[in-house]
């Protein structure tokens, strides 16, 4: 079998469907396009986990121009997965036919673990090389992934259902900041901590790193706004856990950094990367630039070597 010469990965998350290609060079990925579209899957499920109508046409919309992007790619060059919110909807059976007619590809729903791994070896492949133990921690709209790995190698792997959208809506309804509000959502991150947090304190890795959109959305309001200037750390997200208090309702903070799209998963995203600060005794993370939809495009190119060796 001939290796494709383009592969494409797409993350179908809880807050954002992520579109990326790369040209495979030998063993090496170029990447040629990227892409985000702010679906908040998430939002659009109810109390019975059923995905309502809106957050699927949404869902619909984006896959039918990620199919325009993909040009007619063989569907061994594509990979495509789902994560928390398509792990849970409870009526995946009556829209998933519709989604994957829409995309022109077969969709992958992975388990936590898979998509922890994947996440590790997207993180990996964009960070030096490095003989120190790493902690990958991934805040997504519907779950939130942990890892402890050395080089390209993950040594332990954890999903738990916490995330950025869920956590919002659940706790901050209409975007209300409270003291009360921010308190429960805090303590609802330590008791879904509590059976894996031996294994991620800080005595076991020596450098962190935040992946995908919370991490990345924290850092830029840390630095635009001058509290910090080296990465995520406690003493700035305590600067920024005065200011969301102090707004009272996202739609009130006046703070740069921050897309209108990424607003109303901020205070969950926050809630949730600031207790993990306190339990696993992290004191500074820096954001990473790799995530699940690299992991996936070298995952393909190693599936694509392992069967050329075989042929």
């Amino acid at each position: 079998m001939q290796q494709p010469s383009v592969i494409a990965a797409l993350d179908l998350g809880s807050n954002s469907f992520r579109l990326q290609l790369a040209r495979v060079e030998g063993d090496q990925l170029t990447l040629i396009d990227g892409q985000r579209q702010p679906v908040r899957l998430a939002a659009g499920l109810d109390a019975n986990n059923t995905l309502d109508e809106a957050a699927q046409q949404r869902a619909l919309d984006c896959l039918r121009h990620f199919n325009s992007c993909l040009n007619g790619l063989p569907a061994a060059a594509v990979r495509v997965v789902g994560t928390n919110t398509l792990r849970i909807a409870s009526n995946t059976a009556d829209f998933m036919p519709k989604f994957e007619a829409a995309l022109g590809y077969p969709i992958e729903t992975i388990a936590g673990r898979e998509e922890a791994r994947l996440i590790y070896l997207g993180v990996s492949h964009g960070l030096p090389p490095s003989a120190e133990r790493r902690l990958v921690i991934d805040i997504g709209g519907g779950s939130t992934e942990f890892i402890i790995g050395e080089g390209f190698i993950p040594l332990e792997l954890e999903s738990l259902r916490m995330g950025s959208v869920s956590y919002s809506l659940r706790y901050f309804p209409g975007g209300k900041i409270t003291a009360i509000n921010l308190a429960t959502a805090e303590q609802a991150v330590r008791h879904e901590l509590q059976t894996i947090a031996p294994r991620f304190v800080a005595s076991q890795w020596e450098t962190a790193h935040g992946s995908s959109g919370t991490a990345k959305v924290v850092n830029e309001i840390l630095s635009q706004n001058g509290f910090s200037d080296s990465g995520i750390t406690r003493s700035a997200l305590e600067c920024l856990r005065e200011r969301l208090l102090a707004a009272g309702d996202v739609t009130a903070l006046n703070i740069a950094g921050i897309k209108p799209d990424r607003v109303l998963a901020l205070p969950g995203g926050f809630a949730i990367l600031y207790t993990l600060f306190c339990e696993l005794g992290i004191e500074q993370m820096r954001p990473a630039q790799g995530a699940l939809q690299d992991g996936v495009l070298y995952d393909l190119l190693e599936c694509a070597r392992q069967v050329n060796l075989a042929n």
